[in-house]
């Protein structure tokens, strides 16, 4: 294992230092382990809270920021945060508006931040949790039941945050969230898997051209392994399910969102979008919004995931509308 790291044990809490040297603008605390903006509570507004296992990078901690979370909790890698971390970001991050939790469904993820969740309200506060679950390459797998949530958490982060921003409240954030979540899939692969830095050893094992279909962002194993082909045919073999698991019809908008898994350079991260792009509008659909980039990672997996959302006007207003994050920023 070569990783540019001291204490295996010790990175998420180290990164949380480096984290705060750089970002000045936001809070950063450590015991327990959560990110907040440097201006909550705002009064008056929704605040919006997400989080998981660290490894994911930028997800969660890096749309941290106006126009997007209010707060995020990032657990040891690839394990969910604790109940009390949550509660630790709700109280610092509620201006009395409520609070919208958006959950990736681990069950990990999903338990605690139930358990946490069942205690804020229990303080009197107004909180609603959305699940989101968008990969359509399993429907159960041992860290989940049902669909896990990858790459379009930030879909749904980037438009929720910017609604609640302007003012939104509590009911049209769920609502927008649930919107989201109904018209958004995803599907990734790897061409090679990635180390967890406690456990020093790949998570899984593939052939010198082997590649692995359906992949999640825990470094867990996918449905398919089959050979390494060109990337129009690797384009193909991820989008065909995500075009199946919804009735889209010619003249659907969409954003295409084509995201690296941590280890696969731009160059082969555009060259894959612009397949994608030629695909969708061979099937007839309108492509009107793109993000590529390293959004929703595994450590050092190298692969690729490509998500697709059905847009509407009010789903491009909030997705067009300012954010300003460590991650993402456009319009200010």
């Amino acid at each position: 294992m070569k990783k540019i790291i001291n204490d295996p044990a010790a990175v998420v809490t180290e990164a949380l230092h480096g984290m705060a040297a750089a970002h000045p603008d936001l809070r950063v605390h450590t015991d327990p382990a959560f990110v907040v903006r440097a201006d909550a509570p705002v009064r008056g507004r929704v605040a919006v809270i997400s989080g998981g296992g660290s490894g994911h990078e930028p997800l969660h901690c890096g749309f941290v920021g106006p126009g997007m979370l209010t707060a995020a909790c990032p657990g040891p890698v690839f394990t969910s945060p604790t109940p009390d971390q949550i509660q630790a970001a709700v109280a610092a991050a509620d201006g009395g508006a409520g609070v919208l939790l958006l959950v990736k469904n681990y069950t990990g993820d999903v338990l605690n931040f139930e358990t946490a969740a069942e205690l804020i309200e229990a303080d009197g506060v107004d909180v609603r949790t959305v699940i989101v679950d968008d990969d359509v390459a399993v429907r159960d797998s041992l860290f989940t039941a049902g669909r896990r949530g990858v790459a379009g958490t930030l879909l749904v982060e980037k438009i929720v945050g910017a609604a609640a921003e302007a003012g939104a409240d509590l009911d049209t954030c769920e609502r927008l969230a649930r919107t989201v979540v109904t018209n958004v899939r995803s599907m990734g692969l790897a061409l090679a898997p990635c180390t967890v830095p406690h456990a020093g050893e790949p998570s899984f094992v593939l052939g010198e051209d082997e590649i692995e279909i359906g992949i999640g962002i825990h470094g867990e194993p996918g449905r398919e392994r089959t050979r390494l082909a060109p990337a129009r045919d690797l384009v193909r073999m991820l989008l065909q399910p995500v075009l199946d698991d919804l009735e889209w019809q010619p003249g659907d908008r969409v954003l295409l969102f084509s995201n690296s898994m941590g280890g696969t350079p731009l160059v082969e991260l555009y060259l894959a979008h612009g397949s994608a792009t030629a695909l969708l509008i061979e099937r007839g659909l309108l492509v009107e919004r793109s993000l590529v980039g390293p959004y929703v990672t595994s450590l050092e997996m190298q692969g690729i995931s490509l998500t697709l959302l059905r847009l509407t006007d009010e789903l491009i207003e909030w997705w067009d509308a300012p954010v300003s994050t460590p991650a993402l920023r456009w319009g200010r």
